[in-house]
């Protein structure tokens, strides 16, 4: 870079990741969204935080704990990002107490706090206490015999001071309740107990009420419910273990018991308490968060999913089958015509379901191999393979045991397969198989001495293989016959599976090996264009661009002259204000009904363009510690319709983007469109419609 700039400041990654939740959380405000949506995206930042600090947490309260200053995590860092966390459950509760609620019982529907229940309804509340929750509370008053018990992560747990003496004379004014997550986080009240409306009443405001019962003889002075969050991210040494599904499965059961992160109490929690739980999790102060409502808000989508009106919800959109794909015929000899995209999930995943279905079908198909990563709860694509065992077929299944938060999902599925004699490989040591792949062979003509070929057929995709995720997130696959993606794409499971070499690729990039080195190449390009006085531009789309690499090579292109729109969901490091940039990179981030997935690499140098779909964002473990794959698009026409519906409609956007400005915060484009009364548009529902018609 040219010493006449100075040296690059970075945005923080963690700050970047909760400015995201931020403009997610700005959903759960959007007067145009039906109320349980708004209380849905609601619950997802709640998710999504639970998740930065199991996963993010830990080193920045180490840096607290030990008091470290001089390092990139330390005392100052986690004091910035805690502020910045705290402040945002702070909005949290208030749009919740404040928004939701009053406007959700205006529509009759209710979360009834115990002073608000009738005589009839506490009656009901006492009735259900004693027959299904009493029996599953075992309160520990804490003794030296009885010290403070293990805490699971996430679950919910009061913490009660007494007065007096227990059954043996003894002063222990300190217990723990647990309450087991068999139990039900929200239980509706009968009709004849409602008025006619939706009436529920919370799982902790049922214990609170009845808390006294649980300690015959003595006083209740002080209570809290309390819910603390552990360091979750499994480290397993895959050098130093035999079997890394039984090393997996003992690490699933030890990660609930990791180093505490954060801890939550009510608002009105008595400050002895507070300290003492601090204490007893080995936490600094600021990994308290006091909270004015129940502390876990991503139990609160249960009433999303069981409360009813469809005024309540967003009007339902049934995907399309591919529009490239004539229905009733055969999906192979379609796809030997042309490469066939579906972009989802304004078109339906059953697209890719019915390939595969056709592959189990065909007595002519011999083998299916797979990479499985995030599945989800739909059984039909095991199932599927399963069947394909059945039928002779050899079936090859990549399982990504390490799947963050999927891995007994993985295990089980794994455990499947193998039950019916399909092989099961677990990927490549030290790196994660993230890449999305289906390759499908199949006995075909008459090739040498009269004897059949073997015919390739790949599914190559930006997202997972779920059907339900498919629904909600935006994702471009592709079916194939192209015989240089689908023979790059035979090497490559050969490589995960025997670990041999991997042979010199002619269409796919693939990480850990080439992917980061040809974009880093191809920016280069751009650039040198730029300097050339070639126009140059380039369009990325991602979910995250945090890799420094990466950021660096983007920025020296902006400052050659080459023009960069990033369209990044979540996080992203590059500081559009960097000297020398002078608005030649634009950073905006689209946040809506579906959750932006897919990656999509433009590159126009000169008059020549290039695209690239990938399973990678431009992050440093995709990159460098992840089996990625990114594949071209070599069709003009479907060129131009993928730059068109997932890029060029997010530029375009003036209601679900948000434009990243100096210093690193987010604007919403909405409200610089309405001030200058021009028309609001949505990419998302333009494609909704588009595809609807």
């Amino acid at each position: 870079m040219p010493s006449t700039f100075p040296p690059l400041e970075l945005i923080n990654r963690d700050t970047s990741i909760l400015a995201f939740n931020e403009r997610v959380l700005s959903l759960a405000q959007n007067p145009n969204y039906p109320l349980l949506e708004r209380l849905r995206f609601l619950c997802i930042v709640s998710s999504n935080l639970d998740e930065f600090f199991e996963v993010r947490a830990a080193p920045h309260v180490e840096a607290m704990r030990d008091d470290i200053r001089q390092s990139d995590i330390n005392v100052q860092s986690y004091q910035a990002i805690a502020e910045d966390a705290h402040l945002l459950v702070a909005k949290q509760y208030h749009i919740l107490n404040n928004e939701l609620m009053p406007a959700l019982a205006k529509q009759g529907v209710h979360l009834v706090s115990h002073g608000d229940r009738t005589a009839a309804q506490r009656r009901w509340v006492s009735k259900y206490f004693e027959s299904d929750v009493r029996p599953l509370l075992v309160p520990i008053a804490l003794d030296p015999s009885h010290p403070f018990p293990q805490v699971a992560n996430k679950s919910l747990n009061f913490i009660v001071a007494l007065s007096g003496q227990d059954a043996f004379g003894r002063s222990n004014n300190i217990a723990i309740v647990r309450v087991p997550r068999a139990l039900p986080r929200l239980i509706q009240l009968p009709k004849n107990l409602s008025d006619k409306q939706q009436k529920f009443v919370s799982l902790s405001s049922v214990i609170r009420a009845h808390l006294a019962s649980l300690f015959d003889g003595r006083e209740v002075l002080n209570f809290s419910q309390f819910r603390v969050t552990r360091h979750s991210d499994l480290a397993v040494d895959e050098e130093d273990v035999k079997n890394l599904r039984t090393a997996l499965r003992k690490g699933l059961v030890q990660r609930n018991f990791g180093d505490a992160v954060r801890l939550e109490v009510s608002h009105a929690c008595d400050e002895k308490l507070a300290k003492f739980l601090l204490q007893q999790f080995d936490l600094p102060k600021q990994s308290l968060y006091r909270v004015n409502g129940l502390v876990n808000l991503a139990r609160l989508m249960q009433l999303a999913d069981l409360a009813e009106g469809s005024h309540l919800k967003f009007k339902p959109f049934e995907p399309k089958i591919s529009q490239q794909l004539v229905p009733n015929q055969s999906i192979f000899s379609q796809i030997k015509q042309r490469d066939i995209l579906i972009h989802q999930p304004y078109e339906s995943f059953e697209s890719v379901i019915a390939f595969l279905r056709e592959a189990v079908n065909d007595p002519d198909v011999v083998s299916i191999q797979q990479t499985i990563y995030r599945t989800g709860s739909d059984p039909r694509m095991l199932k599927l393979l399963q069947e394909a065992v059945r039928h002779g077929k050899e079936v090859m299944a990549v399982v990504e045991l390490k799947a963050r938060f999927d891995e007994e999902a993985n295990i089980n599925w794994a455990e499947a397969l193998e039950s019916v004699g399909a092989q099961v490989v677990y990927g490549i040591v030290g790196l994660k198989t993230h890449a999305k792949m289906l390759l499908v062979m199949r006995r075909e003509g008459a090739g040498y001495n009269g004897k059949t070929t073997l015919t390739h057929y790949g599914h190559v995709s930006t997202g997972n293989y779920n059907p339900r995720t498919a629904r909600l997130y935006t994702d471009v696959s592709m079916l194939t016959a192209d015989p240089k993606i689908t023979r790059d794409m035979e090497y490559l499971f050969r490589h995960i599976a025997s670990q041999v070499k991997l042979p010199r690729m002619q269409n796919l990039l693939v990480a850990p090996f080439n992917l980061h080195r040809q974009m880093l190449g191809k920016i280069k390009s751009a650039e040198l264009a730029a300097k050339a006085g070639s126009a140059a531009r380039i369009i990325l789309k991602m979910n995250a661009l945090t890799d420094e690499a990466l950021v660096v090579a983007l920025v020296k292109a902006g400052r050659a002259g080459v023009q960069v729109d990033l369209i990044v969901r979540g996080a992203c490091i590059l500081p559009v204000d960097a000297p020398g940039l002078e608005g030649r990179i634009r950073v905006r981030s689209i946040i809506g009904r579906l959750l932006e997935h897919s990656r999509v690499f433009y590159f126009k140098v000169a008059d020549v363009e290039s695209m690239w779909l990938s399973s990678a964002d431009w992050m440093n473990r995709n990159m460098m510690r992840r089996v990625e794959i990114s594949w071209p698009i070599a069709d003009a026409e479907n060129r131009v319709r993928i730059l068109q519906e997932c890029c060029q409609l997010s530029l375009d956007d003036t209601q679900d983007a948000w434009q990243l400005l100096a210093g690193g915060e987010y604007q919403p484009v909405s409200s610089l469109a309405r001030k200058n009364h021009e028309h609001v548009f949505s990419a998302q529902q333009a494609l909704i419609q588009q595809y609807a018609e």
